[in-house]
């Protein structure tokens, strides 16, 4: 046994090392031992959260001086959870159990966290990444790729967004309400405390060739489109908003530009067909522009995100005036395409191109009007169904 003094004073427990495991018996030990040198001076803990460990893992944890939960629950994410939630420490820090990380920094973590942080990275390409340490496609191109889009589309300012080594205060953490059990964990918790308006900050880390010998639990491609796949469903801006009002805005251009004027591209000019297209762009770039809405109401009323944006137009928003605009929009495709009628049954049928154009303009708007029409029930349903506020 690790000769080192448990925290039996649980009210004073300042940290909790918190080390998810699965069938880590090389090293899962020695990253105890780590963890507890670098805890000196500290009232702290080490957590080892077995996720269902089939060798000696959890007596090698035990042995080292650890306490050893079991997480029934399978995924990197429910081992961490459970692990979080068992913590006795304001502070948590979390690392993997195979000596990739060094836990001797596990102080500048702390550090942060004491100055006010409620978020803390490592970040691997600030500090020192060995060689032998992170595959090639890993370092110069998933994890940048995915960390950039993460900012881009959370604004969490990170540099290394995969970082398996980070601190946290507990209580800010838990009130996250956290959800995943997989390897998206990690990106939920960067994603909901960017939303949450969190201080986050980073601290330079090192990672070393893991000292298990074996394959890693990571799936390069799997891991990496989950990861992405995560992001996007958590950002209804960018997964619907932005293209669909880019959708949107090219359909109605095209459909003017054929209508009401003739447009030459590259010296030929735009007829029928482009203004079909801009109809169908325009269809279905409202009905995405729609969907992205809905989809962020859901995030705001079950309290999964945060837009005062959103929360504005929920409170404020009035069926009958949606359906007022969505029927002034739908009757003036109406009109426009009575007006044809009338003038096809005053010219024997005999219409010319332009007028085909209008036509399409017409359909166009009365799509879009009865889009407007139905998602205004739509969300008034959704709001009800969250708030009970049916009128």
């Amino acid at each position: 046994m690790y000769d080192w003094v448990v925290p039996t004073d649980t009210a004073t427990v300042e940290l909790t090392v918190v080390l998810p495991c699965l069938n880590e018996e090389k090293t899962v030990a020695a990253c105890v031992r780590q963890a507890i040198d670098a805890c000196a001076g500290l009232n702290a803990e080490v957590v080892v959260a077995d996720n269902g460990s089939e060798d000696g893992s959890r007596e090698r944890a035990r042995e080292a001086g650890a306490r050893v939960i079991d997480v029934s629950l399978r995924g990197y994410g429910a081992a961490l959870r459970a692990g979080i939630e068992a913590a006795r420490g304001t502070y948590v820090v979390m690392a993997d159990a195979d000596l990739s990380y060094d836990l001797s920094d596990i102080p500048k973590f702390v550090a942060e966290l004491r100055g006010g942080a409620d978020l803390v990275m490592g970040s691997r390409f600030k500090g020192t990444i060995h060689p032998g340490a992170m595959p090639f496609l890993h370092r110069y191109l998933g994890n940048p790729v995915l960390t950039r889009i993460l900012n881009l589309l959370f604004g969490a300012g990170i540099s290394d967004a995969h970082c398996g080594m980070r601190g946290f205060s507990r209580a800010a953490l838990l009130g996250l309400g956290l959800r995943t059990s997989g390897m998206e964990f990690a990106s939920e918790m960067i994603i909901r405390a960017a939303q949450q308006g969190l201080k986050i900050r980073e601290v330079p880390t090192s990672l070393r060739p893991d000292g298990r010998g074996r394959r890693s639990h990571l799936r390069t491609w799997r891991d990496g489109w989950r990861h992405l796949r995560f992001m996007l469903l958590f950002s209804p801006l960018w997964l619907f908003a932005v293209p669909g009002l880019l959708a949107a805005a090219l359909g109605a251009a095209l459909m003017a530009a054929v209508a009401f004027a003739e447009v030459r591209v590259l010296g030929h000019v735009l007829n029928t067909h482009f203004a079909l297209l801009g109809s169908m762009l325009t269809a279905i770039g409202v009905q995405v522009v729609a969907l992205g809405f809905f989809a962020k109401a859901v995030f705001v009323l079950d309290g999964l995100g945060r837009s005062d944006f959103v929360r504005r137009v929920i409170g404020g928003f009035h069926l009958e005036t949606a359906l007022v605009a969505g029927l002034a929009v739908f009757l003036a495709g109406l009109a426009i395409d009575a007006s044809i009628l009338w003038k096809w049954l005053q010219t024997a049928g005999d219409l010319d191109r332009g007028v085909t154009h209008l036509a399409i303009l017409g359909g166009t708007l009365c799509v879009v009007g009865l889009q407007v029409v139905f998602s205004a029930f739509f969300l008034t349903i959704l709001r009800a169904s969250r708030t009970g506020r049916w009128v």
